[in-house]
């Protein structure tokens, strides 16, 4: 967060997109009325009413506006007050039909839903700051607004267009890259192959379909240009508003998720005053929870510290197959397990369900059954909590362990015409990240070329592309006495998607100490046998790779397959350190107990020694105090040996506190 610009409100925020445009205004009463029962401090407002504030181009109305603005202000609530240029009125298009998204196989998409511009479209800029000036000057210094939100989870529906408009955006962008050398672009990309050499800067173009694949270097260029093109619409808006009102916070919401992909969020932090993030449950994962841990902890990185949490669900969603509820207590463990890993603020989409419109079955704060309902009583509850720990807010997580995050190399991972097809980054992250989770081990994530001297085990589980700065810090690490541990596929390109030559795994061969010179992935279903070192029964999935030691030392190998007696987990010893490769997808339970080793050799300290089934831990440390959040997902409680007060009961804890069933402890540990 920036040392100017920071959210200015006591303890952890609380509250929700709040729509009152949808609804008479006689019920705006009602509304904060029921905010304030249920401890809400800040609502975000605004976000889809361009329509409303400017009906007519150059025309604007913000008596709706005002009228809301002092009424939340009169009532104690603070305002996220949001610019609207995530969903441009239907008079913009009819104006500017030159402004609508083209899809990759070249079909002019319509109106009529949200983000449904071009990114690289002018007439878009123009009319996005023009608006968002008009709510900066009339709302600047205004006592309710605490923070601007600027648009809503760029890139969530429109991260490409592949319009002429952006094709000309895309060249601009890479003649800034390669400094107007077309020959630099050409070697870059490797357009030897295949006959794509360039001769004139317009026959470049964006990856639209074609009857094969695409070029790797060309496709990730554009991922990188799209990323940029959404980043610099929000810089530009942010500068607009920051030209006005200097001093007042401004945000936007990531969408840091299992599933979503489109921007470089390393890239976009910094230019943001406080990181948000929205986060939402899959009903198909049956550990949801350890995504929910594994995005705070990435938001937290990102953030350097405490963020906010700018929307999740209080029950269902409405855009996935099936939209189940959650069960009960599910929606406050979510939500305090988003505040043990650093989030300063919870908040929902939305506050009031929508009786109409496409998110009309979307749970909110107040559901369509109103006060007489267990959301709404569970809601009130979540505000008496986030009131109780309120002196958590500003305290941060302390890791000894990081794991590598890169998009770049995710991007470049999940192009076709891979090894193996079947493989996804988060997949592969996740994997390394749910036995640490069980284990209570704190973790961070870190970029390949991060400091990474205050860390005692740096894990690498996928990092197919890595640049020579990333891969030279990397291997420093392991060499200066840190201990490294690298999953199978990694080091295999360069920055260019260009493969580095001489066996795999390339950039990091060295520092491993093995060589493998070729490669043998598994088709879906197919195991392997692994032995060693490691758990009796232990097999393997998705990869295998014919390693030779080169210094290294074979602490498991194959024991089938094609491979058998081959290497398939090394430890080397490269300087002051230790580097260890995973050449293979071991089963869940061999690479827990694989990281188990890795991280006793480390002198890893999980976050409680004592471990209890199913709760999880977390501990978030301030200058005063710390503070260990308990989390009961298995729903049998139990108790965890600590010391201090726990501070949703207020009640004093000696030696041991219990964890309800399914419920949640914080304890202000005694130093």
């Amino acid at each position: 967060m920036s040392t100017e610009r920071r959210l200015r409100l006591p303890g952890i925020a609380y509250g929700g997109d709040y729509n009152p445009e949808q609804w008479p205004e006689e019920v705006w009463a009602e509304d904060m009325r029921l905010m304030r029962e249920a401890g809400v401090t800040m609502v975000n407002v605004g976000i889809f009413s361009w329509a409303l504030l400017e009906p007519a181009e150059g025309q604007f109305d913000f008596s709706r506006t005002d009228r809301l603005l002092k009424l939340l202000h009169d009532n104690g609530i603070a305002a996220d007050l949001a610019t609207p240029t995530a969903a441009p009125p239907a008079w913009f298009f009819r104006a500017h039909p030159q402004a609508l998204p083209v899809d990759r196989d070249g079909r002019t998409l319509s109106y009529g839903s949200r983000q449904t511009f071009c990114p690289s479209s002018p007439a878009y800029r123009t009319a996005a700051l023009r608006i968002a000036r008009a709510l900066a000057e009339r709302y600047a210094d205004h006592p309710a607004v605490a923070m601007w939100h600027i648009h809503n989870e760029y890139g969530c529906h429109n991260a490409a267009c592949y319009c002429d408009t952006s094709a000309e955006a895309f060249r601009r962008w890479l003649q800034a890259k390669y400094g107007d050398d077309l020959d630099a672009l050409n070697h870059a990309w490797g357009t030897t192959f295949w006959s794509q050499w360039y001769y004139n800067w317009d026959e470049v173009l964006p990856p639209r379909a074609t009857g094969a694949d695409p070029n790797p270097a060309h496709l990730l260029d554009w991922r990188r240009f799209c990323s940029d093109e959404l980043l610099s619409l929000y810089t530009a808006e942010r500068d607009v508003l920051r030209a006005a009102d200097p001093s007042t916070p401004a945000t936007t919401n990531f969408m840091v998720n299992f599933s979503i992909e489109a921007l470089d969020y390393w890239r976009w932090a910094p230019e943001l005053d406080i990181v948000s993030n929205d986060h939402y449950l899959r009903s198909s994962d049956p550990e949801s929870e350890i995504d929910l841990a594994l995005s705070g902890d990435l938001v937290r990185s990102m953030a350097g510290g405490p963020w906010l949490l700018m929307e999740h669900s209080t029950g269902a969603v409405n855009w996935q197959p099936v939209n189940r509820a959650k069960r009960p207590g599910e929606m406050r463990r979510n939500a305090l397990a988003h505040v043990a890993h650093g989030a300063d603020g919870i908040a929902f989409f939305q506050w009031r369900a929508a009786k109409a419109g496409a998110e009309q079955w979307h749970s909110a704060m107040l559901p369509h059954a109103g006060t007489d309902s267990q959301i709404w009583r569970d809601v009130v509850q979540l505000g008496a909590d986030l009131k109780a720990l309120a002196e958590v807010r500003g305290s941060t997580t302390t890791a000894q362990v990081a794991v590598v995050w890169d998009w770049n190399a995710r991007w470049a991972m999940e192009q076709p015409s891979q090894p193996n097809g079947e493989l996804r980054f988060v997949d592969l992250v996740r994997d390394w990240y749910r036995p640490l989770w069980q284990a209570r081990v704190a973790v961070d994530f870190v970029r390949p070329d991060s400091d990474l001297s205050s860390y005692r085990l740096v894990l690498v589980p996928s990092l197919y592309l890595v640049d020579d700065t990333g891969a030279a810090n990397l291997a420093g690490f392991a060499e200066r006495g840190g201990t490294l541990t690298v999953g199978f596929h990694s080091g295999a390109v360069d920055e260019n998607c260009h493969v580095q030559l001489g066996g795999y795994p390339g950039a990091f061969r060295d520092v491993l100490g093995v060589h493998t010179d070729e490669l043998f992935p598994l088709l879906p279903g197919e195991t392997l046998s692994l032995t060693g070192a490691i758990p009796a029964d232990a097999t393997a999935t998705a990869w295998s790779e014919r390693v030779r030691l080169e210094g290294a030392e074979a602490v498991a190998s194959y024991a089938d397959g094609p491979l058998q007696g081959v290497p398939a987990v090394t430890r080397h010893s490269p300087g002051d350190g230790t580097a260890w490769y995973v050449a293979t997808r071991p089963d869940s339970e061999t690479l827990a107990a694989l990281l188990a080793r890795i991280c006793d050799e480390a002198g890893v300290e999980p976050v409680v020694a004592t471990p209890v089934k199913g709760i999880e831990a977390v501990r978030r440390t301030g200058p005063d105090a710390d503070y260990l959040f308990l989390i009961d997902h298995g729903g049998i409680g139990g108790e965890v040996p600590t010391d201090g007060v726990e501070l949703l009961t207020g009640k004093d804890v000696s030696g041991w506190v219990t964890v309800p069933a399914g419920g949640v402890a914080v304890v202000r540990e005694t130093r």
